[in-house]
């Protein structure tokens, strides 16, 4: 047993003698949470017992469908690396042929710089690399060096990259996404550590999570943090909502206008005369223009508690957005807006979350796993209505949208990544499985683009590259 699910049973034992009713919206944790050690991987931290803290006020500091049939294996081409020899794609430039089964196209970029290591993926591990979809075709590429800095670059059709790279600080890259005006980039950076102490367990570094704003030059625009940590509230203050050693993957997503961000959190309460520090997630809404936080929509303090796996998507349908979180609060897949339950799973430490996406028809898809079998979960306003088992015998799955009528579910499957098609809106497999002659990781996403292509990074051929992986669009 790994660490990792180990330390995720012993939580979800200690979670099973509290009392949980739900997830807690905009209100009070549903849950406990204790101190840790300082980078211990889990995925819920282990429980202290404490009356149930009010949450605080945030403040703001300155600063679809025609089968296809795919082989078995689908062909796999390498392209040479990258050099930097031409400009960013304009809009419209790129447009990927479509082919009949899926095809992959796997180029190796050079990046001129350390990347972390693609080793570790625990949950509270560094993410190595980011990818996003840029108007036109092209992408932008993040990617974490080992001296804490977040590099930012451009990506052409064939995925070289391209023009000068920017560099900002960061100590954790979460996600990133794009619009036509240029881009942001989700991160943490060091905060301050406050003036409590703790209840137990072993002090850790206190850290904010921001949003940062660059136009298609490069050039910052605007930066604003998404926790709530300044001068005069610190991590070890009662009050605090920020992030600490406990899981904190995040997500970002664009309604047009504005940019969300749903990440796992970590909130301080009192205890007596100590501090204790519970985890769950949080949601926060800022303007694409200004970087102003925007109330409302569907943004909250805190949601699910404890939270991982968080996931979050715009539904134009609707006009709202859409998350979902795992949860050892009853062991669920739960909606944080609301508290419903997508699906019930067991509290055996194995239960983990997937990505979020459009259903072709009305409502969502989601995949998840308990007991190292994936499924797909179709749901609109309540729980799940109608259930996929896939293939997968893996703890961790990755789906996306595969062009406007299906969606594709990966998997780690030895040193390469299994692929399954789906339509959007049964459920029904596309064609047969297929191998992608590149390396999963846990948490870097799969981002889809306009041409109906599917693109993520993975290990590269040296610590200063990455792979490209594009799975081609199907007719």
């Amino acid at each position: 047993m790994t660490l990792k699910r180990t330390a995720r049973t012993l939580a979800l034992l200690a979670v099973a003698v509290a009392t949980a009713a739900g997830c807690a919206p905009g209100g009070l944790p549903a849950g406990g949470g204790g101190t840790g050690p300082v980078g211990t991987p889990t995925s819920s931290p282990p429980v202290r017992s404490s009356a149930s803290p009010s949450l605080p006020p945030a403040t703001t500091p300155p600063r679809a469908t025609t089968p296809a049939t795919a082989p078995a294996t689908a062909p796999v081409t390498s392209t040479p690396p990258g050099t930097a020899t031409s400009s960013a794609p304009a809009a419209g430039a790129c447009g990927r042929a479509a082919g009949t089964a899926p095809t992959t196209r796997i180029t190796d970029v050079p990046l001129g710089s350390q990347v972390v290591s693609f080793g570790p993926q625990g949950d509270t591990d560094p993410l190595p690399t980011a990818i996003t979809a840029a108007p036109g075709g092209g992408s932008w590429l993040a990617w974490l060096s080992p001296d804490s800095q977040v590099h930012l670059g451009r990506l052409d059709c064939d995925d070289h990259l391209v023009g000068a790279t920017t560099t900002v600080a960061g100590v954790d890259l979460q996600d990133i996404r794009a619009d036509a005006q240029g881009v942001v980039v989700l991160l943490t950076r060091p905060g301050p550590q406050g003036n409590g102490t703790l209840c137990g367990g072993t002090s850790s570094p206190t850290r904010a999570m921001w949003m940062v704003r660059f136009d298609n030059a490069g050039r910052q625009v605007w930066e604003r943090q998404v926790t709530n940590l300044s001068a005069s509230l610190g991590g070890y203050d009662p009050g605090a909502l920020f992030v600490w050693w406990y899981n904190h993957h995040g997500t970002l997503a664009f309604d047009g206008a504005n940019y969300a961000a749903y990440f796992e959190a970590a909130i301080t309460v009192a205890n007596g005369g100590c501090v204790d520090i519970h985890e769950g997630d949080r949601m926060q809404v800022v303007n694409a223009t200004t970087g102003a936080l925007v109330p409302g929509h569907d943004s909250f303090a805190w949601g699910c508690s404890h939270a991982w796996d968080s996931h979050i998507t715009w539904d134009s349908r609707t006009g709202h957005f859409a998350m979902v979180c795992a949860t050892d609060n009853n062991c669920r897949i739960a909606r944080p807006g609301t508290g419903q339950t997508v699906a019930s799973g067991a509290c055996d430490g194995t239960l983990f979350g997937g990505d979020l996406v459009l259903a072709g028809a009305q409502g969502y898809w989601t995949a998840w796993s308990n007991g190292g079998q994936a499924r797909l979960e179709h749901f609109a306003a309540g729980a799940s209505d109608h259930t996929v088992v896939t293939a997968d015998r893996t703890e961790h799955s990755h789906l996306v949208a595969y062009g406007p009528a299906r969606m594709l579910l990966t998997w780690r499957s030895g040193s390469a990544t299994a692929a399954q098609v789906y339509d959007s809106t049964t459920g029904a497999a596309v064609g047969a499985p297929f191998t992608i002659a590149a390396a999963d990781h846990t948490y870097v996403e799969a981002k889809d683009y306009p041409d109906g292509s599917v693109a993520f990074p993975a290990v590269g051929a040296t610590g200063s590259s990455v792979r490209i992986v594009r799975v081609m669009p199907l007719r």
